[in-house]
């Protein structure tokens, strides 16, 4: 079989689900089938250094998107690219025009991770985005929930949408929590008998960070408890001021990004999502593969089909703070045999989004997208 070579599209490797999930596919990627090229606007983001040495890495010699169309297209002329694979509404709308603009053959294969709409304007924007998913070759899906409103918002039709979950690099968990250390000014968090809660996400409003902060608040009135915040973002201000008013900042740590996560949910009693939405809940498939507990926000629609519906995990309303608060109690004062049990009930259910399992996924998509190429020349 010829290799076909994949251009993989975002718009830099930052530190959010969308690049960690291309890092997952390109790095995992069958190299006897596939050539991937990886192109990014021209920032440098956080998981460029975990790409494989193979991968060959173009950066486009612009910061804004819409100039990215015309130096995308010479890039899918000059690699002789069969796919051009792209995720995110805006940049799949780039990777769409761009294709059309390189006068190939290439097929588009777009990737939906969002619940978007809700608002008369939305809604209309996104059948806009629609229109454009229809010239493409392919439309994925990371879970059944952001299908659905793919067909309800988008008005595409459900027989061109495959779903294909996230996938979690298992056994690059693994490595990072047996190789990695966590940082000389954060072992003192760990150090004494208090329960420690984690959680991991940008500081956006999306993540609510507020309801987490005001549970906690109320379960460290009853349990001697600490909460550790992974993640940067515009509200970290506004969160530790929140943090002071309720009288917790001394509980509460905001200890940034961390390029090895896991080492801390390893060591931690318990991990908290508090989103408001999520197309999948990358970090709770995360979570789970490093044995921690979990309790999430019934956040639509990610976490209910991550969790089964709370057979792998707690879940609560969003935004319910003392919902939120009972759940993480009683998580964090069950006997230890039912934590080990509920441990490996969700280790097993990571295993369902090993990488290697879900990028064979892609690649059946890859390979059927170019057998319609083929009866379509026929």
């Amino acid at each position: 079989m010829e290799k076909k070579k994949v251009v993989f599209f975002i718009y830099q490797m930052g530190a959010g689900g969308a690049a960690r999930t291309f890092l997952n596919i390109i790095n995992n990627l069958d190299r006897s089938k596939f050539i991937p090229v990886l192109v990014t606007l021209n920032y440098n983001g956080n998981y460029e250094e975990y790409l494989k040495s193979d991968i060959k890495f173009i950066k486009l010699n612009t910061r804004r998107l819409r100039s990215a169309i015309l130096p995308l297209a010479k890039v899918i002329r000059k690699e002789e690219t069969d796919i051009v694979f792209s995720t995110i509404p805006n940049y799949n709308t780039i990777a769409i025009l761009a294709k059309l603009l390189s006068f190939t053959r290439a097929k588009n294969i777009v990737r939906e991770a969002a619940y978007l709409g809700g608002n008369f304007s939305s809604n209309i924007k996104l059948i806009v985005y629609g229109m454009l998913y229809k010239m493409a070759s392919q439309v994925v899906s990371l879970s059944e929930g952001v299908k659905e409103n793919i067909v309800d918002r988008y008005k595409i039709k459900p027989h061109r949408i495959k779903v294909i979950y996230n996938p979690v690099d298992l056994d690059g968990i693994e490595q990072s929590m047996k190789e990695g250390e966590i940082a000389d000014a954060h072992k003192a968090i760990f150090e004494d008998d208090a329960k420690v809660i984690i959680t991991a996400g940008r500081l956006v409003k999306d993540k609510d960070h507020q309801t987490l902060l005001s549970s906690f608040s109320k379960v460290s009135r009853r349990i001697n408890a600490k909460l550790i915040i992974l993640g940067e973002g515009e509200l970290e201000g506004a969160l530790k001021s929140q943090a002071k008013e309720l009288g917790i900042e001394n509980n509460v740590y905001f200890i940034g990004f961390q390029r090895n996560p896991y080492v801390y949910f390893k060591h931690a009693d318990l991990f908290v999502l508090s989103s408001i939405r999520e197309g999948f809940g990358h970090v709770l498939a995360e979570a789970l593969a490093t044995g921690t507990p979990v309790v999430s926000t019934n956040c639509k629609p990610g976490a209910e089909e991550v969790l089964n519906h709370g057979e792998f995990g707690k879940l609560s309303n969003v935004g319910d703070v003392d919902e939120m608060a009972d759940n993480i109690y009683k998580m964090l004062t069950l006997k230890k045999e039912e934590t080990a049990q509920i441990i490996e009930r969700g280790l097993q259910r990571a295993k369902d989004f090993n990488a290697k399992t879900i990028v064979k996924q892609y690649e059946d998509t890859f390979i059927k997208t170019m057998e319609i190429k083929k009866r379509s020349r026929g």
